[in-house]
């Protein structure tokens, strides 16, 4: 995934050079804050948005080399906060300000195979409970012509 995000960095103009690293090294450098410049990184963490932001964004969160004080000072808010719909209302306030602030930049989006459409009888999405994808694939059933 490395090579692709670099070439279209250096063909607008952002000269980066890949340096490739184990995935542990990487991991440990990153939580570690060792890192200077661009760093590419992918987070698979379970749970809800707070707890995604939390090591991502707010200051002192795992991955975190710098933040800012409105955010932090939101997120702490969100974290007092026990009307869950003001907590999500703030939790939304926080995501536009990570947008806004341009924090992180999503360069890829995970697409996988789903078997859906008008030519489809039955998908296979929730066959297997908690999966996501449609699945197994094999089970994808077409409706006869």
């Amino acid at each position: 995934m490395g090579e692709p995000v670099v070439n279209y960095l250096n063909a607008i103009g952002i000269r980066v050079k890949l340096r490739p690293i184990e995935r542990a090294a990487f991991q440990k450098g990153w939580a570690e804050k060792k890192y200077r410049g661009l760093i590419q990184g992918g987070n698979g963490s379970f749970g809800n948005a707070a707890t995604r932001i939390e090591s991502l964004v707010v200051g002192g969160g795992t991955f975190v080399y710098g933040s800012y004080a409105d955010i932090d000072g939101l997120f702490r808010e969100q974290a007092n906060e026990l009307d869950r719909k003001k907590r999500e209302t703030i939790l939304h306030r926080i995501q536009q300000l990570i947008y806004e602030k341009v924090v992180v930049a999503p360069i890829w989006q995970n697409v996988p195979l789903n078997g859906v459409g008008p030519r489809v009888e039955e998908s296979g999405i929730g066959l297997v409970a908690g999966y996501i994808f449609s699945a197994p694939y094999e089970d994808v059933k077409l409706k006869s012509k």
